[in-house]
């Protein structure tokens, strides 16, 4: 469940915000608090919030300074600073560090709730772009952008794996295929593509497979059998060995990113 963290050091103010977003989510978010930038700063040692409403004034640490400190997090929160000043060095500074919306004091519930809809669907957009980011192997996509610049037999063996990519194949099958000699094959493959061709193919099997992991239903024994893998257990091993993670929760990460936000 998405989380909303609200820090101010005014217990009416934080009190305040809370109540009317309690009542705005119905229970769609989760609505924590805390009463200075420290205390926020020691809630986030265990917990995590995808937004972050803070004052810009605290004593100790305030609303830019949190700001900073979570700067490297990953991934990091999206912020909403609030501020009874109207002060064009604060807002500026809120801007520099990507806030999405700096609002003043007294906040009208509106404009809060705007706000918070506008930090959210800027979260969302977030998440989108890292589940895009998971399903994309960076090679492949330089490979893919370098696709041009390949002579015609490299295009070709190209084209031959991805129409046989449910098939045990290998360099060989696809250098008979070209009617070349396999080292011949071998060589030109690496030399145009940077990759060797059994890191090429292994690499275009699991950019498919985390395809069919994000995009269907489809067990893990039948996601193996469609991009050539003939035992699930070895298919494991190799995408665990590549991603760090096994394809169930490589699934499971995937669609937790796409459905966070509700």
């Amino acid at each position: 469940m998405t989380t909303i963290l609200i820090v101010d050091d005014e217990h009416r103010t934080r009190q305040g915000i809370q109540r009317t977003l309690e009542a705005w989510s119905a229970g769609r978010y989760r609505i924590e608090t805390a009463a200075s930038g420290i205390e926020a700063l020691e809630w986030l040692k265990t917990d995590s919030a995808q937004l972050i409403i803070s004052d810009v004034r605290m004593p100790e640490l305030g609303g830019l300074q949190l700001l900073e400190q979570l700067a490297a997090r990953t991934p990091k929160p999206v912020f909403i600073l609030i501020s009874g000043y109207a002060e064009f060095e604060y807002a500026q500074q809120a801007i520099r560090l990507g806030v999405v919306e700096y609002l003043l004091k007294p906040l009208d519930k509106i404009d809060l709730i705007r706000a918070v809809e506008k930090a959210l669907e800027h979260e969302q957009e977030r998440q989108r772009q890292e589940v895009m980011e998971k399903l994309v192997d960076p090679k492949l996509l330089d490979s893919g952008r370098e696709e041009a610049k390949y002579g015609r037999t490299v295009k070709d063996a190209i084209a031959y794996v991805d129409s046989c990519l449910h098939e045990p194949i290998g360099m060989k099958q696809v250098a008979d295929h070209l009617h070349l000699n396999a080292s011949y094959f071998s060589v030109l493959f690496k030399e145009q593509t940077g990759m060797t061709f059994s890191d090429y193919l292994t690499r275009r099997r699991l950019q498919r497979a985390k395809e069919l992991l994000a995009t269907t239903g489809m067990p893990i024994w039948e996601v193996a059998e469609k991009v050539g893998y003939q035992s699930a257990k070895y298919f494991i091993k190799v995408f665990k060995g590549s991603e760090s993670i096994s394809p169930s929760h490589y699934r499971q990460l995937v669609a937790d990113s796409s459905n966070t936000i509700q």
